[in-house]
């Protein structure tokens, strides 16, 4: 048990304070490099409630806020995760060997998750920062892109998790398991999918990163209570990545996590949740994800089913906050504590529907 907990704390830790080593380097080059987005929205289709709501944020736009923050969260946890791989490797023994977390049954297929997932955002942000035309104002049929890279992404894991891992059923709290086969598959795209959906959290500073580190932190202790030491590990050290990144995202933002942080993130989350048999779990824990996107959705529905009315003042559902009065402290600070307080629940519900 002592040593379960020193592998999970010890790479935590090391990441934390890798990510605050590495921002001041990484800043430098994001501003050098001027790796900011150039298509900022302006007033056209867009309502007077978000003008309203974004005067701050144009100030930021103004002051050239890089896109790609979160470089810092996936280059703190591969390092991380290689270092004391290397390290049991280069000098093996009891203890290197214990605190190494990279394992091909548990964390494996994670990390490859959150390389791929981040580097395809990384093209999506330098599309942006560097691109022009559709692509660099992010238009509709390129959102359609990269949806369909999701779908990509989590076909192939969830073949992996079929034909590889044996993951044929799933979990169902306080009732067993329910058997899946091959459909795992079809059902792994559509949880990756929606948990990517829930990416447009990232909308106020520091919101994403204490959300995310929340969720991350919650599936620690779930993997834990599952005797899954190398996730636990693994999940706690992409929260620890999280919060050097929130550390310097703290309102004003220094940077923003952009999609090379949320694409990658949300699609290991998901990979995650399967890995500890607890997917049903995953929209307790991660349920300001789950409520962002939701507000979306039904914001949509209402404007086409209603003649044009809005169920919100504004969607997503943190800008409704906005629209409402709320100061962008409150709005993040209020979903941090649901977020901590959705996070115990869903720990608690996985442990006790076993």
């Amino acid at each position: 048990m002592y040593l379960d907990l020193v592998k999970i704390f010890v790479p935590t830790a090391f990441a934390f304070f890798l990510g605050l080593f590495l921002t001041p380097i990484a800043t430098h080059f994001f501003y050098k490099y001027k790796m900011w987005k150039k298509y900022a929205r302006n007033g056209n289709g867009v309502s007077e409630e978000f003008q309203k709501i974004h005067k701050e944020h144009k100030e930021h736009e103004e002051l050239h806020t890089p896109r790609v923050g979160g470089i810092i969260i996936w280059v703190s946890v591969l390092f991380t995760t290689g270092f004391f791989y290397f390290l049991s490797v280069l000098f093996p023994s009891y203890d290197t060997e214990k605190i190494n977390f990279l394992s091909r049954n548990q964390t494996l297929i994670p990390l490859f998750t959150l390389l791929i997932g981040s580097l395809i955002g990384l093209c999506d942000d330098l599309f942006q920062i560097y691109g022009t035309g559709k692509i660099a104002k992010d238009d509709k049929s390129w959102r359609m892109w990269k949806i369909f890279l999701i779908l990509l992404i989590s076909f192939l894991i969830g073949i992996w998790f079929f034909y590889k891992l044996d993951i044929i059923s799933i979990h169902i709290p306080f009732n067993g398991e329910m058997y899946l086969g091959v459909l795992i598959i079809p059902f792994f795209m559509l949880v990756a999918l929606a948990t990517f959906s829930g990416g447009v959290i990232d909308g106020v500073d520091g919101l994403s990163g204490g959300v995310l580190a929340s969720i991350f932190g919650a599936y620690s202790a779930i993997a834990f209570a599952n005797n899954q030491i190398d996730i636990a590990a693994f999940s706690s050290v992409l929260a620890g990545a999280t919060l050097a990144f929130l550390w310097f995202n703290i309102p004003p933002a220094r940077f923003f996590m952009g999609e090379t942080g949320i694409m990658g993130l949300t699609i290991t989350l998901s990979t995650i949740a399967f890995l500890t048999d607890s997917a049903l779990i995953l929209p307790i824990v991660a349920m300001p994800l789950v409520v962002t996107s939701g507000s979306v959705i039904l914001q949509t529905i209402s404007k086409k089913l209603r003649g044009g009315k809005r169920l919100f003042k504004l969607a997503p559902l943190h800008h409704h906050f906005e629209a409402i009065g709320w100061s962008k402290y409150k709005v993040t600070m209020r979903f941090w504590i649901m977020s901590v307080i959705f996070a115990i629940i869903g720990i608690v519900l996985a442990i006790i529907s076993r």
